[in-house]
C-alpha cells in the first residue's frame, strides 16, 4: 500500500466546542503518528462554526508540539487570502520551530464565502494572481539574496517544501511547471482527477524541489468494525453535504440510522457525485477500495478525510485504514 496522511478539518461537534476540537485534532495527530502515517494536513476555512482551522498556522503550531516525527502542514493555506510575505513568516516561523517537519500546501480558492472574502480584506481577483503570489513565496522562503530589500524572518535552515492542492486541471499545470508535488482534492471534487494528474506528469519539469513527479489523491474515508457500522458512521460527512449545499453552515452531527430521510434526492444525487471515490466499510472493504484507488491513480500517497462525529470511532477508523 503507498503511504497514508491524513486530512484535518477540525470538526467542531454538536454538544462541544473548539477548544475540544482542537486537542482533539492534536490527539489525533498523535494517534497517526504511532500508527506510521505520513502527514497531518489541516485545511483553511472561514465563516464556518463547523470548522475551527481557520487560523490555520496556529492550529498547525499546536499540533506539532503534540507530535515529533509525523509531517504536519497546511492543505492548505488559501493563498489569495494572505500576502505572500506574512505566509512565508509564519511558516518560517514553524520551520524553525519544527525543522523538517513542516509542509505548506496552497490552495487558489478563497476557502470560505463572498462575505467573508470582503471581510479578509481580499479582491476576490486576486486568485487570478495566484501563480505569482506562489513565486514570491517561494522566494521569501529562500535565503535572502544580495540586495534584497523585503525579507522573510526568521527563515528555516532548510526551505519548507511547497505543494499545489487542486480542484481541477489548473492547479495541475502549475505544479507541473514549477515543478513541485501536487495534491487533488478528489474527496470532494473527483471530476477532474485522472485529466488532472495526466496533465501533471506529462507536463512535469524538473525543479530545485523536486526531481519528478510526485501526487496525492485525497479521498473521504470512513471505516469500522463492519460495512454496516462504516455506513451510519458516514452519515455525519452525508449530512454536513446536505447542509452545504443548503447553505446551512452548522455543527458536526451524530450519526442516524437513515440518511434518507434527511435529504432530497437532488441531494443525495449532487452529495454522491461529489464522494464518487468515497471509501465507508469495514477492515476488507476498506483495504479493497484503497488499492483500488491507489491502483487506478498511480498515487504516490493517499490523503484520507476521515469525517466521523466520535473521537474514538474515528481513531478506530484511523487504525483500520493503517491495517
Amino acid at each position: 500500500m503507498v503511504p497514508l496522511s491524513i486530512l484535518e478539518l477540525v470538526r467542531v461537534r454538536e454538544g462541544s466546542d473548539a477548544r475540544t476540537a482542537l486537542d482533539q485534532a492534536r490527539a489525533a495527530a498523535q494517534h497517526a503518528e504511532a500508527l506510521g502515517y505520513r502527514r497531518f494536513w489541516v485545511a483553511e476555512h472561514h465563516n464556518m462554526p463547523g470548522i475551527a482551522s481557520a487560523a490555520t498556522s496556529v492550529v498547525i503550531a499546536h499540533v506539532a508540539a503534540g507530535t515529533s516525527s509525523i509531517r504536519v502542514g497546511a492543505g492548505g493555506i488559501m493563498l489569495p487570502n494572505h500576502a505572500p510575505l506574512v505566509i512565508a513568516e509564519q511558516f518560517g516561523t514553524l520551520a524553525t520551530l519544527f525543522p523538517d517537519r513542516i509542509d505548506l500546501g496552497l490552495g487558489r480558492a478563497p476557502g470560505t464565502d463572498l462575505p467573508a472574502l470582503r471581510a479578509l480584506r481580499r479582491d476576490p481577483a486576486s486568485a487570478d494572481s495566484f501563480p505569482q503570489d506562489v513565486l514570491e513565496l517561494q522566494a521569501y522562503l529562500r535565503p535572502p539574496q544580495p540586495g534584497q530589500r523585503v525579507q522573510a524572518v526568521p527563515v528555516a535552515p532548510n526551505p519548507v517544501p511547497l505543494w499545489i492542492l487542486g480542484s481541477s486541471t489548473f492547479g495541475a499545470q502549475l505544479a507541473a511547471e514549477l515543478g513541485l508535488p501536487f495534491a487533488f482534492a478528489s474527496h470532494f471534487a473527483p471530476d477532474s482527477l485522472h485529466l488532472a494528474l495526466r496533465i501533471y506528469r506529462e507536463r512535469f519539469k524538473p525543479s530545485a524541489q523536486l526531481g519528478a513527479p510526485y501526487a496525492i489523491v485525497g479521498v473521504a474515508i470512513v471505516a469500522a468494525d463492519s460495512d454496516a457500522e462504516a455506513r451510519r458512521l458516514a452519515t455525519t460527512q452525508l449530512m454536513s453535504f446536505a447542509d452545504l449545499f443548503r447553505g446551512a453552515r452548522g455543527l458536526s452531527k451524530p450519526p442516524i440510522d437513515d440518511i434518507e430521510s434527511y435529504w432530497s434526492p437532488s441531494e443525495k444525487a449532487q452529495a454522491m457525485r461529489m464522494l464518487r471515490y468515497a471509501i465507508h466499510g469495514g477492515p476488507e472493504t476498506v483495504r479493497r477500495g484503497m488499492e483500488a484507488l491507489a491502483a487506478e491513480t498511480a498515487a504516490d500517497e493517499l490523503m484520507i478525510m476521515s469525517d466521523i462525529f466520535d473521537h474514538e470511532a474515528r481513531m478506530r477508523s484511523f487504525e483500520i485504514m493503517a491495517g
